[in-house]
């Protein structure tokens, strides 16, 4: 397509309650962009500048504008992920995933290492000998916390998977994947790097957590990948069920996909763009496109000022790609 800007015919903006609160938030909001492909979704965080915003529209528009590449795979196993709650939570959250692997969520901020321990071994019990369990701790912690937490979670998880970016920086990972017992994942470390394929070669890591949206789309995500030369987690951006089919697209193109995927996140929205999300069944995900149906996006349409704030956000991320302002189009 050779003005992927001019091919979209349909802007269409969301927000959506979650079911318990994440990363800080309490709802997901984004634009919908659609597109002769289908639809693609536009959701960068809210601290997210137009730079960097640049990036996930490149992944919508390549979502609404071309077909996904051809999958190697129909479905793809996905692991529930726990927030910080409390025990009893996670122990119920895990039980009843139907998924065999778990990420929990530890060292958000107000909690102490001794309640990610609990929450980690409630969890553990939930999932039994044979489950999988992986922990997240968004780069809070310095590198001597990293290691003392981690060997502590390891011993309350009877063994992690790995641990997904204990420190902020690839030097700190570095140095953490020296001394720690588990294996070491990196995820915001890649997705908000200047450069994501020089971040992915370095010998920080042990496994890369790789999103669609933050890295560009489908295909750039897939060259980070190969380049990087490691295994591969692929994960959402909590997206809605829209974003959420371009995850699982990448996760059937890959040629190996030795771990289970971070895309079962529709079940932390308590509503959805769509009347069939990509909510796993069995811990499993179909690979398939999601289009939203009217009725789910007039339940999910914010007021006319977030609106008019995505739309802008929308403009200021187009200026970056484009170097103009991209010509107006319908919101639906």
């Amino acid at each position: 397509m050779s003005d992927p800007a001019v091919a979209i015919s349909d802007l269409r903006a969301y927000r959506l309650p979650m079911r318990v609160r994440f990363r800080g938030l309490t709802e997901r909001t984004g634009l919908l962009l659609r597109g002769p492909a289908g639809w693609g979704e536009f959701s960068p965080f809210p601290e997210y500048g137009p730079v960097y915003a640049a990036r996930w529209l490149l992944a919508a528009r390549e979502a609404a504008t071309q077909p996904f590449p051809t999958p190697l795979r129909t479905e793809v196993a996905v692991n529930t992920t726990i927030p910080a709650v409390d025990p009893q939570q996670a122990h119920r959250l895990a039980a009843g995933s139907g998924c065999r692997t778990a990420k929990v969520k530890v060292a958000e901020t107000g909690q102490d290492l001794a309640t990610d321990v609990d929450r980690v071994a409630a969890v553990r019990d939930a999932l039994g000998p044979e489950g999988r369990l992986r922990v997240d701790a968004n780069g809070a912690w310095d590198v001597e916390s990293a290691v003392l937490a981690i060997a502590r979670l390891d011993r309350a998880a009877d063994g992690l998977e790995y641990v997904e970016q204990p420190c902020r920086t690839l030097e700190e990972l570095r140095e953490v994947r020296r001394r720690a017992v588990a294996p070491i994942a990196a995820d915001e470390s890649i997705r908000t790097a200047e450069d994501p394929l020089r971040a992915a070669r370095t010998d920080a890591v042990d496994v890369l957590v790789l999103k669609v949206q933050p890295l560009g789309g489908v295909r750039p995500a897939l060259a980070v990948a190969e380049a990087a030369g490691l295994p591969v987690v692929v994960s959402s951006a909590l997206e809605s069920s829209v974003g959420l089919a371009a995850g699982v697209a990448f996760a059937a193109a890959l040629p190996e996909l030795p771990y289970d995927c971070g895309l079962g996140t529709a079940a932390l929205l308590a509503s959805d763009v769509t009347d069939a999300p990509l909510v796993p069944r069995d811990g499993l995900l179909p690979v398939r496109r999601v289009a939203p149906d009217p009725a789910s996006l007039d339940q999910a349409a914010p007021g006319p000022d977030e609106t008019a704030a995505w739309l802008e956000r929308l403009r200021a991320a187009s200026q970056v790609v484009d170097g103009d302002t991209p010509p107006d189009a319908p919101t639906g």
